[in-house]
């Protein structure tokens, strides 16, 4: 809860990476498919949010309209207090190029590429100093702790080193938002663990992580879980939910 400051105190007030103000989507078919309706969502700095919800029920669509690739048919969506629907597709490429790293089940690296140089490709899709970009992806592999892969081909990295290499592809712009679509659909137990301990770390360096998961656990290691069904949003309350987790009680959910 944000308190209210006195007008003789000059303050910076926080700025949501994600604002979301009554968004709906409607696919245009006969007849029309709506596939989220009146969401309403605010993600500050440093949040690590996981969405949840069944097949078909909006998640997808919710991570393209704020991941940018898509856009929303009514409401209004802020990515760093900017409008994204003032902007025209140039400039909505460009702002996603800047501001999100994205990573998704599928690692999507290419084979005959280093690891370094798959991270370096991140860049040919945005704006600015192509110098010191090995550099820069040397430090992002170094982040993720793959610094002993380096020159590696994909093919000869275990499953959880090639996620890794996606994740160090995502971070290397230095990104407001990280967006992850079942991030550990393609991981065991042991990388799936070992993922989310990342997740941890780089939610404690201040980086904004939204992660979309089927996996209960992955979704109880976020500090917030929304539920998407039907194309409605609500939040659910951690603290009950992992309190009567240990009671053994049933799984609850109570909308903020």
């Amino acid at each position: 809860m944000r308190l209210d400051t006195p007008s003789t105190v000059a303050v910076n007030p926080i700025v949501p990476v994600v604002e979301l103000r009554d968004v709906g989507k409607v696919f245009a078919s006969e007849p029309p498919v709506v596939a989220l309706e009146g969401v309403n969502l605010i993600v500050d700095p440093g949040d690590y949010v996981s969405v949840v919800g069944p097949s078909g029920s909006g998640k997808s669509t919710l991570l393209n309209i704020v991941g940018c690739l898509d856009r929303h048919t009514s409401g209004q969506f802020l990515l760093d207090g900017i409008d994204v629907a003032t902007l025209k597709d140039g400039q909505r490429a460009a702002l996603r190029g800047q501001k999100i790293g994205f990573v998704f089940q599928t690692f999507h690296l290419l084979a005959h590429r280093t690891v370094e140089e798959n991270v370096m490709l991140a860049e040919l899709y945005r704006r600015g100093d192509r110098k010191g970009r090995r550099e820069r992806a040397e430090a992002a592999l170094h982040k993720v702790g793959l610094d002993s892969r380096l020159g590696f081909k994909p093919t000869k990295l275990s499953g959880g080193e090639r996620q890794r290499v996606a994740m160090a592809r995502a971070l290397v712009a230095s990104p407001s938002l990280l967006l992850c679509d079942e991030p550990t659909g393609n991981l065991d137990s042991k990388n799936t663990e070992a993922l989310l301990d990342l997740f941890d770390g780089l939610r404690a360096d201040g980086l904004t992580i939204i992660v979309i998961t089927h996996d209960e656990a992955v979704s109880r290691r976020a500090q917030r879980r929304v539920r998407i069904v039907d194309g409605i949003l609500t939040e659910d309350d951690l603290t009950a939910v992992t309190a009567l987790s240990r009671s053994s009680g049933p799984d609850v959910t109570s909308p903020r």
